[in-house]
């Protein structure tokens, strides 16, 4: 499917448009650094390659990228994506699903999990 980058987040899960029987994705990732064009968070420069290519495929579910700010801001406990999403740690790679007519976070992977190649595919699967 698609990788998109430019996502506007709704205000909460129960809003993303997820169909019965499909998955969405969204990965939070650090914002990037603005001398290097680099994500500033080390773990996400590390599995950002893996992300994108479990996702690349004409068959796979669709994935959204969401920043979550510079280091500042990402390190404010009062961040929309800490209190909101329910993100501790990044990168956090989430999939929402259609669960009895509710949109519900039904699994996360997050930094180090990711670069798992096996678990990665059992997650998306």
């Amino acid at each position: 499917m698609a990788i998109l980058k430019n996502f506007t987040l709704p205000t909460s899960a129960k809003e993303l448009l997820v169909g019965p029987g499909s998955k969405f994705f969204i990965a939070f990732i650090s914002g990037s650094d603005p001398i290097t064009k680099q994500a500033w968070c080390p773990d996400v420069r590390a599995a950002m390659p893996s992300i994108t290519t479990a996702f690349a495929g004409d068959d796979t579910p669709a994935l959204a990228i969401v920043e979550v700010g510079q280091k500042p801001e990402w390190n404010n406990p009062q961040n929309v994506f800490r209190t909101t999403w329910a993100t501790k740690n990044i990168p956090a790679l989430v999939r929402y699903q259609d669960v009895n007519g509710e949109v519900t976070e039904t699994g996360r992977l997050v930094e180090g999990e990711i670069l798992n190649k096996q678990k990665l595919q059992d997650f998306m699967a």
